[in-house]
């Protein structure tokens, strides 16, 4: 893993990488409308929990796919793995409004 985000980062893609801790130290807070409850880990689910995640910033999805297909295998025991890949929303994906725009003073999404 350490030898893919150095060559992540030798070319100039990688933002962050990080692993997580187990989720005994986190939390989530569910919502239902306008309620908010919280529950404290660790959670029983663990088969889909993120243990860790990279970010990149590349010119095309195409690029990103080529990138992700060398993602070495998450499992520590090198058995089945899965890894999964998400897009950032950009400021340019939202309708102008005020909201965008005090964001765009910010720097936030830039």
């Amino acid at each position: 893993m350490g030898a893919y985000h150095e060559e992540l980062a030798k070319a100039g893609i990688l933002v962050d990488a990080s692993g997580l801790q187990r989720s005994g130290k986190g939390w989530r807070i569910k919502y239902n409308g306008k309620q908010r409850s919280f529950v404290d880990g660790p959670f029983a689910e663990t088969k889909e929990l993120v243990a860790g995640y990279t970010v990149i910033n590349v010119k095309s999805r195409e690029e990103a796919i080529e990138w992700t297909k060398r993602f070495p295998n998450p499992s520590i025991d090198g058995a089945v793995g899965e890894i999964e890949v998400r897009q950032y929303f950009e400021l340019d994906d939202f309708p102008k409004s005020a909201a965008i725009e005090k964001f765009r003073k910010l720097g936030v999404g830039e």
